[in-house]
Parts: C-alpha cells; structure tokens; sequence
C-alpha cells in the first residue's frame, strides 16, 4: 500500500465560490514578477513556518520538503522582491536561525489580504 504524501494544498483550490445547481467556480492565487513565480499559497506558508519555527530548516522539515528545495524557494523570493523576506544568521556553536523582515512580514500580510479579497469576490460569483 502506498504511503500519501501530507496535503498542504498543492492542487486544491485556495478559494471557491458557492456551489450553483452542482457548479462551483474554484480558484488559486499567485503573484508572478517577470515571469516568474513570487508568491504562492505554499511559498508564503513556509515564510509563516520559518517564522513560527526560526529555521529554514525546520519549516522545511514541517512541510516535508527538503531543505534544499526550501532554500531555493527563499532564494527565489528574496531575489524577485528586490529585498529580503528571510534574513538567517549562519550555524555554529548554537546553529543558525532564520526569521522574517519587515518586508517579508509585510509580503505574507498582503498576500491573505489578496486571497481573503479573492475568496470575497469568488464567493460573490454564480456558478
């Protein structure tokens, strides 16, 4: 028997509106710059994991992801907005740690402000 893999909302539907006579619109959210994925549902629950769990390395591990893939992920983010979202301290007697910036904090804020928005307007559709 196949082991399933911890769903953290890969596939799903972020918002959906309410269900008409069996149709329901479904949608998810994600913020693109130049081309490339920025922001997402999964992107934005690791920054909320690295700040609950200050470590790049437990959010991922929270996540069943590996570190390797996180750190891309933070690297990506980092470099699309211009700043920081992650700053981390290097390991060491005591290990690193990793937490938010200003701007990360505000970049997660302002992605549930868009989605909440998303799933107002969704919820406001026929299906």
């Amino acid at each position: 028997m196949a082991i399933k893999k911890k769903d953290h909302g890969r596939g799903t539907a972020l918002a959906a509106s309410s269900p008409a006579a069996g149709v329901q619109i479904k949608g998810r959210l994600w913020l693109e710059r130049d081309g490339e994925t920025f922001l997402s549902w999964g992107r934005v629950v690791l920054l909320e994991r690295i700040r609950e769990l200050g470590s790049i390395a437990a959010a991922a591990r929270s996540m069943e992801m590996a570190y390797s893939h996180a750190w891309s992920l933070v690297a990506d983010m980092n470099r699309l907005a211009g700043e920081d979202l992650v700053a981390r301290t290097f390991g060491g007697k005591n290990g690193g740690r990793a937490w938010l910036t200003p701007a990360g904090e505000a970049a997660v804020a302002n992605f549930w402000d868009m989605a909440g928005k998303f799933q107002e307007w969704l919820t406001n559709q026929e299906g």
